[in-house]
């Protein structure tokens, strides 16, 4: 799958905006890397790990009747893992170190979200595909082949009657 350069730019201009970030992860919400900044971590296990996490804080917001999931923080001794809905079917993940200035996280991933999906939407603007021609049916509908049809009218009523 080929990255669009203009994903990458963000998630590298996130990097020079953070200087606290460890990596980055944009994945959609099954679990699969769409792309990557993530020097020294594991892409694919952090976005699976992501999706599940994303998708147990949904429901979180669900059972509480709070709305839609905007983003998640996990808070740890050593640094923060924040994760941003970036679209219905995408999800940005920031791992952080311990001394970041955890509102400019926010603030810098908000703004890399918002170009992110705009980003992701000019990618799937849907391709127009031309019309499949329509053909002309048979113009006397379809004999029935069945065993029975197949026996002579005279055989098909002695079976009836006898």
């Amino acid at each position: 799958m080929t990255v669009d350069p203009a994903v990458l730019q963000e998630l590298d201009r996130l990097r020079s905006r953070v200087p606290e970030l460890a990596g980055s992860v944009l994945a959609s919400t099954d679990g699969l890397v769409v792309a990557h900044d993530a020097h020294g971590l594991e892409p694919d296990g952090l976005a699976a790990l992501a999706a599940a996490h994303l998708a147990l804080a949904r429901r979180f917001a669900h059972a509480v009747n709070h709305g839609s999931l905007r983003e998640s923080v996990v808070e740890c001794d050593r640094g923060y893992i924040t994760t941003y809905t970036a679209g219905p079917n995408t999800l940005l993940t920031l791992v952080t170190s311990g001394d970041a200035n955890l509102a400019m996280v926010h603030l810098e991933a908000r703004r890399c979200v918002r170009r992110l999906v705009k980003i992701l939407a000019v990618e799937a603007k849907p391709q127009i595909r031309p019309e499949i021609p329509t053909q002309a049916g048979p113009s006397a509908p379809l004999a029935r082949r069945t065993p029975m049809a197949t026996l002579a009218n005279n055989t098909r009523r002695r079976q009836a009657t006898g």
